[in-house]
């Protein structure tokens, strides 16, 4: 039972204080999730952590190459946020 980090990731750095098994290492050309160190979360939380903040979709799979972010899910995210503020234009 381990997720995998796969290509895609951007080397964000958003997930790697969140594991609480510091099972995800800095690695190139992107993170890792060290097999034997992760429990998925499965006692601690109740999303994987990792998952629950990559800003990317896809890139997070769990052991039946399932993307935990598929492709759309963040989607929802970005439409909910408010509008940019429009620039008022100096000397108007």
């Amino acid at each position: 039972m381990a997720l995998e980090i796969v290509e895609g990731c951007v080397n964000c750095w958003a997930c790697l204080p969140l594991c609480p098994n510091e099972a995800i290492v800095e690695a190139h050309p992107h993170f890792l999730i060290e097999p034997s160190l992760c429990s998925e979360c499965v006692e601690a939380f109740a999303t994987p952590q990792c998952a629950a903040i990559c800003p990317v979709e896809g890139v997070i799979i769990d052991e039946l190459g399932q993307a935990l972010n598929p492709p759309g899910s963040l989607g929802g995210i970005i439409a909910g946020l408010p509008a940019p503020a429009a620039n008022p234009q100096v000397g108007a």
